[in-house]
This record gives structure tokens, sequence and C-alpha cells, in this order.
């Protein structure tokens, strides 16, 4: 800076001032600080920085389970968050049972706030206990996060989303309702289920739960066989899967016991993964919007800002339609 502050011909404070975007340095005076910055090709020590200012301006993201859609998403939509706030990122993927070790070492880096993107009941739970020297944020749909804790909690409502899929098959007509859910160790899955159920039967549905351990297309597919017979009779009309890949392997399994979809059943996933829109028929599903979840999880890092609610939308598409007869 002392290098910059010489060949501009200006004080070192004014080349600080530059740096930090403050409005009340002179136009011209500014251009000829940003032309010796880049005739020199200085670029700013992060280390002496974060000496001098305490602050490193950098946010570590904790992340389990990046294989699967939601939270790979999300961990990509808190890191460009960070990135458009001006900060730096951080990011220790771990196995889903040992949060805390990562949350040391980002603590031993020096970042400012930590956002762990953690959708296994066991990985919360475990963060009970977590020290809190700097800002956390937790993103999981969690309904029993502890409220005399300073670790925040972020999510989308994935029970309003489940929810908005049972008024569309009622809305339609149907009043007899399946759910094949998620893994029953993750907040997603449990408050899909909740939301739906709950819905579903306050409109007069009834509803059949059908676990399928999981979350890919075999799971799908394994639990939709059970409904065969009742879809058939048609007891059931109507099926929610707790997302898209169980939705997928749900419609071919209902395919290979010659059912139709929408034709002599509805389904509805959840996600609105990549190709959704293409299928034949296109898979209705409930999207979710990460680049808000994203914002909100870095933002409620300053313990001031109010915490949001997040809405996931309705997707209809060709997978749904009235019950037959």
């Amino acid at each position: 800076m002392a290098d910059v502050a010489a060949a501009a011909g200006v004080s070192h404070q004014t080349v600080s001032r530059v740096l930090n975007g403050h409005s009340y340095v002179r136009e011209a005076t500014r251009d000829r600080v940003l032309a010796a910055i880049d005739e020199l090709g200085y670029r700013r020590n992060q280390a002496a920085r974060t000496l001098a200012t305490s602050r490193s301006a950098t946010v570590g993201i904790v992340a389990t389970d990046t294989a699967h859609f939601g939270p790979s998403s999300t961990v990509l939509a808190v890191e460009q968050a960070a990135r458009d706030a001006g900060r730096f990122v951080s990011i220790a993927s771990v196995a889903s049972d040992d949060p805390g070790a990562a949350i040391e070492q980002l603590m031993a880096q020096g970042v400012d706030g930590i956002v762990v993107v953690a959708p296994h009941v066991e990985v919360a739970r475990l963060l009970d206990a977590a020290p809190a020297r700097i800002p956390i944020v937790v993103v999981a749909a969690r309904s029993d996060a502890p409220r005399d804790t300073a670790i925040r909690y972020v999510a989308v409502d994935q029970a309003a989303g489940a929810a908005a899929v049972a008024e569309h098959f009622a809305g339609l007509g149907h009043r007899g309702f399946a759910h094949i859910g998620g893994p029953d160790d993750w907040f997603d899955a449990i408050e899909r289920s909740r939301g739906f159920a709950e819905r579903a039967r306050r409109l007069g549905g009834a509803v059949r739960i059908l676990p399928a351990g999981g979350w890919g297309a075999r799971q799908g597919y394994d639990a939709a066989r059970a409904l065969v017979t009742e879809i058939a009779e048609r007891r059931v009309t109507a099926v929610f899967a707790a997302n898209d890949y169980l939705a997928i392997g749900a419609i071919r399994a209902f395919a290979d016991a010659g059912l139709r979809v929408p034709g002599d059943v509805s389904v509805v996933g959840f996600d609105d993964v990549e190709g959704a829109a293409y299928l034949a028929p296109a898979l209705a599903t409930v999207q979710q919007p990460f680049a808000t979840l994203g914002k909100a999880a870095v933002a409620a890092l300053d313990p001031d800002d109010p915490e949001p609610r997040i809405l996931p939308t309705l997707i209809a598409r060709e997978s749904t339609s009235r019950p037959p007869g």
C-alpha cells in the first residue's frame, strides 16, 4: 500500500479509503490510485488484513451428504451468497456424525462465522453442544430447534411445500392419498411427511404413508409397488413422493404394473431436479428457492437480522390430473 501511495502521489490512508470503497474520495484521486494498483499489480494481503482488523471476511461452510441434490444445492447457494457479500469462503465436507471437528478447524482458521448444512437429525443435535464463540447458522428444517442457544436456524418451509401438494390434489378432486417418505432421520423428510399428512387429512382425505428408507429412484420403485392394488381399486388416486427421484421410481413401478400417470394416478415430487420438466409425463414438483436460502443463511450470521420464512413453490405439470372416473 505504501508503494501504491507513492506511485499515486497520495497518502497511505487515501489508498485504504479507495480499497474500502469510501465515497469521500475525489474521482480523479480514485482513478489515480486504481491506475497505480493496476500498474504495480497490487493485491491485498488477507492475512495481514485479518491481523489488523481481527476479521477475516471469511465464512466457513460445513457440509454433510453433498452427494444429494438438496444439500449440494444449498452449499452452492451459500457459497455464492457469501461471495456476493464480499466474503471469502472455506468449505469443510465431513462425515454426518462429526461436525464438531470441522467447526473447530474453521474457528482455528479465524473465520468470522460458520454456516452448517445439516439435514440429519443426529448432526443438528450434536451441534446443540457446539461452542458458539462465533456466529453459527444451521441450515435445517428443524421444528424442535432449541431457543436458548446462540445457534440460529434457517430453512425452506418444507411442511408448507408439502401442504401445497395436498391442496393441489384436493383441488383436482382427489381424496385417496399416499405418501412415499424419505429417510426418517432427515429433517426435510420428516417435515414433508408431516405437512402433507396434516393438510390432506384436514381436507378430508385418507392418507397412507410408505417410508422408502432413502432418496433414490430404486427406493421409490420398491415403495410404489405396494400401492398398485390400491390404485387399481381407486382407493389411492394421488401419490406425493418426498423427492423427485422417489417420484421417478414410483412412476416406473406404476408403468410396469400397467397403470397410467396421470390417467390412473397423479404423482408429485419435490425439489424440481434438472430434467424433471422433460420426463414423460413432465413431473409436477415443489421447487425450492435455494438462492434465497443461501442469502438468508449468510444474512443470519448477523444476530440482528430477522429470521425469514422461506416458502417453496408448487410447479404443476403433466403428472397430475383429476382422479379417474
